[in-house]
């Protein structure tokens, strides 16, 4: 077994050894050591290190504070693990797929055996195959792209626009948009009636795992079950899930997933498709170029194309072999810590945040399931009286704490979620709103392993305090944001 070091020195990674390219396998050494202050109380309270725990920020009211990151549903933190993985990597990247020489070789076994790692993590089936994209979005539009000529979809109108949108674009396509279940047995209900007396043919639903916008966990397993009852097939959209549960393919029994690594704590431009190899295997290429071609030849004016098989057919271009060792790193990383760990913790911190936001009777949490459904770390509310941009506004420039507001790309999600509120102020940052129709967003709270309890309190106190006594600063609408005034 080679050896590869760099300047750093504790043992952090292994690129594994059974690696079997001409490059042989590498240890790569890189330092794990933080860096932060011995009393930043996100490396005490948090299980996995991230990046950022250490970033102080300025406030409007003078001075500065830790910034306290409740955004992950977004984009989670790289965590410092991932981080020290792809420097210790970096000075050894080469080209995959390309290359005779020995860092294009052991770059094209990392980037492979990273496509086991992540397949491992998913459970997948022996003969499924996993494709690095871009994202959760892309993963979508490239299974959209190679559905059958006529395929039937059925999705939730509570999706995400990734999973509600790329169907449109599928030949042929029939897309039934099912309305907003209000319990996981509806849920199932509502479909299972959707797809009793479908014309034969083929069929995909879409699912989430767990909302973006309330975080609720859907009865993916019972939905999975009630497709293939009826012939049909199922994709996972595990974007929120995965981060904060373990996502097995086999034990869901769904036929693909798809997830993005930045939300996934490795925010370096890759995601997963995951599944079912025959659609994609007679699909065409999901992209034109280097690396999905076997051969090219021309023929007076016509170019005849020989295309790939396997993974390397949608996989065009030059493979983003860090992204994709990146999301490997973090899959590595919330194996060893323990899922139960984490979710144990998780659902602490998600206790005390809805035990703080309950004693504040302006605040009302949305839910399509209800007050006791199951949730990851995600959670969406408005507060009477309050734009929810000026709110979030607030929390950023006076208390240091960044949230989300808005729609969340899930517009139809939300107007549904928020249809009994009442008008709300035309204040700062109130979104412009259709003629006839209410203007409308909220605020979004979203944290995980890297989140110390100490961000959940100050988040609670500061919202309780907003509530209670008003902001401390002037804001106006600028570019459609709220922002303080200077």
């Amino acid at each position: 077994m080679s050896v590869v070091t760099t300047s750093t020195s504790t043992i952090t990674s292994t690129i594994p050894s059974s690696l079997s390219g001409s490059a042989g396998a590498a240890t790569v050494r890189a330092a794990e050591e933080c860096t932060a202050p011995a009393d930043c109380p996100g490396c005490t309270s948090a299980p996995l290190p991230v990046l950022g725990r250490d970033v102080r920020v300025p406030l409007v009211t003078g001075g500065e504070v830790g910034y306290a990151a409740l955004d992950y549903a977004a984009s989670a933190p790289a965590l410092q693990r991932v981080w020290d993985d792809i420097a210790a990597y970096a000075p050894y990247y080469g080209s995959v797929h390309r290359g005779a020489g020995y860092l294009s070789q052991l770059s094209t076994d990392l980037f492979e055996q990273s496509r086991e790692t992540v397949a491992g993590f998913l459970g997948c089936r022996p003969d499924d195959e996993l494709i690095f994209t871009r994202s959760t979005t892309d993963s979508l539009n490239l299974l959209a792209a190679a559905l059958p000529a006529g395929t039937r979809i059925y999705v939730f109108d509570t999706e995400h626009h990734a999973a509600l949108l790329p169907w449109q674009r599928a030949e042929d396509a029939r897309v039934e948009y099912l309305p907003a279940p209000r319990t996981p047995e509806q849920a199932v209900a509502s479909l299972d009636v959707a797809l009793h007396g479908a014309p034969k043919g083929p069929k995909l639903v879409c699912v989430t795992g767990a909302s973006n916008v309330t975080g609720e966990i859907w009865p993916v397993r019972e939905l999975a079950a009630a497709a293939h009852r009826h012939g049909a097939r199922i994709v996972l959209d595990a974007a929120q899930l995965a981060p904060h549960r373990p996502v097995d393919v086999t034990a869901l029994d769904v036929d693909w997933v798809a997830f993005s690594g930045h939300k996934l704590y490795a925010p370096f431009g890759a995601g997963v498709l995951a599944g079912r190899a025959d659609w994609l295997r007679d699909a065409e290429p999901y992209l034109a170029g280097g690396g999905a071609t076997r051969k090219v030849a021309r023929s007076g004016d016509e170019l005849l194309v020989e295309w790939n098989s396997g993974t390397a057919r949608h996989e065009a271009g030059s493979p983003n072999v860090i992204g994709a060792y990146a999301i490997a790193s973090a899959c590595k990383a919330l194996t060893e810590a323990g899922f139960d760990s984490l979710v144990t913790r998780e659902r602490e911190l998600l206790d005390r945040l809805r035990d703080g936001l309950a004693d504040l009777p302006e605040v009302r949490v949305l839910s399509l399931f209800g007050a006791g459904s199951a949730r990851v770390g995600v959670l969406s509310f408005v507060v009477q009286g309050w734009n929810s941009s000026h709110l979030a506004a607030a929390l950023s420039a006076e208390y240091g704490i960044g949230v989300r507001d808005g729609l969340f790309c899930a517009h139809p999600l939300v107007r549904t979620l928020l249809d009994t509120e009442p008008d709300e102020p035309g204040e700062c940052g109130a979104p412009d709103a259709a003629p006839g129709e209410r203007s409308l967003n909220a605020v979004r709270v979203s944290f995980g392993a890297g989140t110390p309890e100490e961000h959940v309190d100050r988040f609670l106190g500061a919202v309780r305090t907003l509530v209670r006594e008003g902001a401390a600063w002037r804001y106006r609408t600028e570019g459609g944001r709220c922002v303080p005034v200077r």
